[in-house]
C-alpha cells in the first residue's frame, strides 16, 4: 500500500502521463517492469503455448471434433507509459468526507511471433515460422489506496479475437527463486486417464512425442523450472492476477461465446533479480498463464461445458530500460475529473 505522504503528493501533482522509468516508487510492485522485455537476443525460443480448438477432423479420423495446437514463440513485451493519480471519486456519507481512490497505471503491449507449431490431428492450419499469433494492449493498475482487504493490483487486457479481461490479485516477494506451480493442462469435465480417454489422445500424442523435443502439454510449466537451474536468483516479485475473483471477469463477442468461450484467466508473473559473479543484478521475467476455453458438453455430468486449458509460458530478459515515449512524456491530464 502506498504511504499517506505519497498519496498526498500524488493528489497535489494531479493526474498526468509520463514515460515509465524503472524504480519509480509510484508504480509499487510494477517498478521493475518499465522498458522492453524480450526473448531475443539472450533467451530465444523460450515461449511455449498450447491450446485446444474446435476442429472437424478429416474423413476417417476418429475422436471428438477438436485439435490440440502447440507453438514455440518469441515475444516482445513493452511497458511504456505511466498514468499517475487517476482519480476514482467516492464519498463516505457518515462524514460526509471524500474517500477518493488514486490509481497509478502502467500500460503494456505484448507481441508474439511463432517459431514453430504442430497440431494433432494435423489440420494444415498450424502456420509457418514468423507468423504473428498474438497481440495484446493492456494496463496494469496499482491501486494505491481504498482497497480494504481486496485486491491491490489489476490487469486490463484486450485481445483482437474479441475478448476483454479484468483480472485482479496481489503481490508478494520471495527471497530467492520462485517455486513454479504445476498446472493441470488436461481438459476439465472428461476422464483424466491419459492412456484410454478419447478426449486425451492429442495430449498423449505430444506427451509421447515432445513438441520440439522439449514441451510436454501434460506438464507445461516444467520448462520454467528448468530455466531457473544454476542461477543465483536473489529475489523474486510475484504478481498474481485472477479473473474469477469478485468483480473480475471476461467479456467476449457472441461468436467466441458460442464456439469456445473464454470463461476465466489466471496468470502469475515472476520478476527475478539475478546476481552475477561480479555482483551486478540483471532482470528476468517469467510467467504462466491459463485461460479456460469452454466448448462441448461435459462427459462427467457436471454443469456447463468442458473447460480446455489454454496455457502459455515464457522466460524473458529485460533488453532496454526505456522505450520511445517522448511525444507523451509529462502530458497533462484532466485535473479534477
Amino acid at each position: 500500500m502506498t504511504s499517506p505522504a505519497d498519496i498526498e503528493r500524488l493528489e497535489l501533482e494531479g493526474r498526468h502521463l509520463e514515460a515509465a522509468r524503472t524504480g519509480d516508487p509510484d508504480l509499487g510492485p510494477f517498478q521493475l517492469l518499465p522498458g522492453t522485455w524480450a526473448n531475443k537476443p539472450g533467451l530465444p525460443g523460450r515461449g511455449w503455448n498450447m491450446i485446444a480448438l474446435p476442429f472437424a477432423p478429416p474423413p476417417g479420423v476418429g475422436g471428438p471434433p477438436f485439435r490440440l495446437l502447440v507453438n514455440q514463440f518469441d515475444e516482445e513485451l513493452k511497458f511504456q507509459l505511466v498514468d499517475k493519480a487517476v482519480p476514482n471519486r467516492g464519498v463516505d456519507l457518515n462524514g460526509p468526507v471524500n474517500t477518493d481512490q488514486l490509481i497509478v497505471t502502467l500500460d503494456y503491449e505484448q507481441a508474439i511471433a511463432q517459431i514453430a507449431a504442430d497440431d494433432f490431428p494435423q489440420s494444415g492450419l498450424a502456420g509457418q515460422p514468423g507468423l504473428a499469433i498474438h497481440h495484446e494492449p493492456g494496463l496494469l493498475l496499482n491501486m494505491t489506496n481504498q482497497t480494504g482487504d481486496g485486491p491491490t493490483i489489476a490487469r486490463l487486457a484486450t485481445i483482437p479475437h474479441g475478448d476483454a479481461v479484468l483480472a485482479m490479485g496481489g503481490v508478494r516477494t520471495v527471497d530467492g527463486p520462485p517455486v513454479i506451480p504445476t498446472v493441470n493442462a488436461l481438459p476439465i469435465g472428461v476422464s483424466q486417464d491419459l492412456e484410454n480417454s478419447r478426449y486425451l489422445a492429442a495430449y498423449k500424442h505430444f506427451h509421447d512425442n515432445l513438441f520440439q523435443g522439449l514441451f510436454d502439454p501434460t506438464d507445461p510449466t516444467a520448462l520454467l523450472t528448468a530455466a531457473n537451474q544454476g542461477l543465483n536468483i536473489v529475489r523474486t516479485t510475484v504478481l498474481e492476477f485472477d479473473s474469477t475473483v469478485e468483480h473480475g471477469g471476461i467479456n467476449n463477442i457472441p461468436f467466441v461465446v458460442r464456439q469456445a468461450n473464454a470463461s476465466e484467466m489466471k496468470a502469475t508473473f515472476f520478476i527475478q533479480e539475478i546476481q552475477e559473479e561480479d555482483g551486478s543484478i540483471r532482470l528476468r521475467l517469467q510467467y504462466v498463464q491459463v485461460v479456460q476455453l469452454d466448448f462441448f458438453a461435459r462427459a462427467d455430468g457436471g454443469p456447463g461445458r468442458i473447460k480446455w486449458p489454454h496455457v502459455s509460458i515464457n522466460t524473458m530478459e529485460k533488453v532496454t530500460e526505456r522505450v520511445d515515449t517522448s511525444s507523451y512524456a509529462r502530458m497533462p491530464g484532466q485535473g479534477a475529473i
